[in-house]
């Protein structure tokens, strides 16, 4: 019985993915995109550039134009392509995306086995201390993770299109990073203002951020645990991607929180997400779930699953809608 050679070849794609990440990540790592927007195209200029073998840039650009990363070749030059381009150390890149992604996240998956048999998060089981509390004792990997997070949100200018922050409302960002998302809505709604909360290690970042964008006098920063407590006061209470690593008990007490320092029944807390479903699932939102197991031990939850916890905390969902890169909007109101 002769094999079958289709479903070989796509074991063989699917267990060299993993080199195929590596590569993009060597190159970004190089800088190999910046290099060739300088003009340094050929392999030999590549290899002076960033102090390799020549031979190791060959064999690397060799897979990478066969992926479509690059074009052109060693002799004649290379050229970055849309792939490459968003590698460019420059705002808006994937550059530190890619950089975490190849680095102490690989390290993590390397843990998977042990990871998806015990649902201890393989970043603990590689680095002996879960993601966040590292995160607080090493400086430089808490600035490319707050701006790979900022790489994965394209969707925020489409935020405004689907609730109404207009009216003089009070928006709390509540785990609201470096501010990104806070600052595309107030860019919007000239009239209203922004209080953000975050760890200690995120609030200098989201100041300088935001007294950038939109200034700090309608900005309220405010360094604590959104699990504890959340600034009273605000009309809208926005959780954007900052649930998926805890507990649902943990959930459901920051929700109250907020429902306790809400203006009144008029206000709203939005939450903003991935969203799974175990039956016809995409590819994409299956990954996405289980790289939070991978960090955080995290995991995203289905609609239903929201929708129970938004219940324990005295909401109801009053709509929801889609936003761009597989995201789900979910507003709620506090029963009265």
């Amino acid at each position: 019985m002769k094999a079958d050679l289709k479903a070989a070849q796509e074991v063989v794609e699917l267990i060299t993915g993993g080199w195929r990440a590596q590569a993009v990540h060597t190159a970004a790592k190089l800088g190999l995109p910046d290099h060739i927007e300088a003009g340094r195209t050929t392999g030999v200029e590549l290899a002076e550039a960033t102090g390799a073998e020549e031979e190791g840039i060959r064999r690397l650009m060799r897979l990478l134009v066969a992926m479509g990363v690059f074009e052109g070749d060693h002799g004649t030059g290379y050229r970055n392509t849309p792939v490459s381009a968003a590698l460019l150390d420059q705002p808006g890149t994937m550059r530190d995306m890619c950089l975490l992604y190849g680095e102490e996240f690989y390290t993590a998956w390397g843990r998977a086995a042990e990871c998806f048999t015990t649902l201890t998060a393989g970043f603990e089981l590689a680095y002996g201390q879960p993601l966040y509390p590292y995160l607080d004792d090493h400086a430089d990997m808490a600035v490319r993770f707050q701006r790979t997070m900022k790489a994965g949100n394209l969707f925020f200018d489409y935020v405004p299109d689907i609730f109404d922050f207009s009216g003089g409302k009070t928006i709390v960002d509540c785990g609201g990073g470096n501010g990104h998302l806070l600052s595309v809505i107030l860019k919007a709604t000239p009239d209203a203002r922004g209080e953000l909360v975050d760890r200690d290690h995120v609030i200098p970042i989201a100041r300088e951020y935001l007294s950038r964008t939109v200034g700090l006098d309608r900005v309220g920063l405010h360094a604590g645990d959104m699990f504890k407590a959340v600034p009273q006061g605000g009309d809208v209470y926005l959780f954007c991607r900052v649930l998926a690593g805890w507990s649902d008990d943990d959930v459901v007490e920051a929700f109250q929180h907020c429902r306790h320092a809400m203006t009144g029944p008029a206000a709203r807390l939005l939450v903003l997400d991935r969203t799974v479903t175990d039956e016809n699932s995409t590819v994409l939102p299956a990954l996405w779930d289980l790289h939070l197991l991978m960090t955080n031990g995290g995991r995203h939850r289905s609609i239903g699953q929201f929708r129970s916890l938004l219940d324990r905390a005295g909401f109801d969902i009053d709509h929801i809608a889609g936003l761009p890169m597989e995201t789900t909007a979910l507003i709620a109101a506090p029963r009265t």
